[in-house]
């Protein structure tokens, strides 16, 4: 059992976290500036102090209260805002994340989880990605992805912190048994805005492209579920309170499914159509982006549960059938 601080647990991914660090019996801090996570996915066991990463003073209290394990999820993840707006990115995430390292330093906390992202690859050169696939993102949230790594390995070699980067591919899904109880505002990526879709919510979407060398024209992606990123961040907790060692790990399923696919599920799922239309390639995309998972199951002993497609869509249809708020 250890005490974690959970920076960004009041949001999509931080709440399944939380979720599944509580059922561990882990004692859990929730630090979060309530921009995009929300209050209602806040859990009564769990101590929750509001605060920014930008608030130096206040990380740096907040992390005297004898904090094992720090995971760090509170960074701005648009890929698309980040191109128009880097000087927010570069603020937010790569300031945030030095703010916290050195409060780290300041407060001897020697354990961190670090949400990164498969946008550090850019557009791969091989299949499935595995970890030692040469960075080079080609948007700026990548790119502070990235940096961030950097800064890790110099504070691990410095400082004597250690760290689980986890690669995390597209995030998907909800908790099965609809515990999370706030949706993600404003969704930027696809299921989400097949869902708003479906429940009219939004008047149809765009499948950007369909003429990529893929099986069917569009996007392929690898789909991980929420509540399996959780896991692995539960498991990667225990990993670093046994041992000083520092990884990188991805965290993905290894199956590729195109953006069709997805959409041609949820129709299934659902059993009823859903309006898209398809537009222009969008700058940026590669083509696919698959995971190799194995390092994760050597290192955490960690696979991925939900493979289906058809089943992660399940869990993000009852959320948006239960969910009318």
């Amino acid at each position: 059992m250890a005490k974690v601080l959970v920076i960004g647990g009041a949001g999509y991914i931080g709440s399944h976290v939380v979720l599944e660090l509580l059922e561990k019996k882990n004692q859990v801090v929730v630090f979060d500036n309530l921009s995009t996570g929300q209050r209602e996915n806040l859990f009564e066991a769990a101590e929750f102090i509001e605060g920014d990463i930008l608030d130096f003073e206040k990380l740096k209290n907040v992390m005297k209260k004898n904090i094992d394990v720090v995971i760090h999820l509170a960074a701005k993840k648009a890929v698309w805002e980040s191109m128009k707006n880097p000087e927010i990115y570069a603020t937010n995430n790569i300031e945030g994340s030095i703010n916290i390292l050195n409060a780290m330093v300041e407060t001897n906390v020697k354990n961190i989880i670090f949400s990164s992202s498969a946008a550090v690859y850019g557009t791969p050169e091989y299949l499935p990605v595995d970890e030692n696939h040469k960075k080079n993102p080609i948007n700026f949230y990548g790119y502070t992805k990235s940096l961030i790594e950097e800064l890790l390995k110099w504070y691990d070699e410095l400082k004597g912190i250690h760290y689980i980067a986890l690669r995390y591919f597209n995030a998907v899904g909800y908790d099965a048994l609809g515990r999370v109880k706030g949706k993600e505002k404003n969704p930027q990526n696809l299921l989400p805005i097949v869902m708003e879709a479906a429940t009219g919510k939004r008047n149809g979407f765009e499948i950007y492209g369909k003429d990529y060398d893929t099986k069917d024209g569009t996007c392929e992606r690898d789909y991980i579920h929420v509540s399996d990123l959780a896991t692995a961040h539960e498991k990667a907790v225990q990993k670093l309170m046994k041992e000083n060692e520092s990884y990188i790990l991805n965290l993905g399923t290894g199956k590729g499914v195109s953006v069709q696919e997805v959409v041609n599920a949820a129709q299934k799922v659902i059993g009823k159509k859903i309006k898209y239309t398809y537009a222009p390639r969008r700058e940026g995309d590669p083509a696919k982006l698959v995971a190799s998972s194995d390092l994760a199951y050597q290192v955490l002993n960690w696979k991925p549960k939900y493979i289906n497609i058809e089943d992660i869509i399940k869990t993000t249809w009852n959320m948006e059938n239960t969910d009318e708020h």
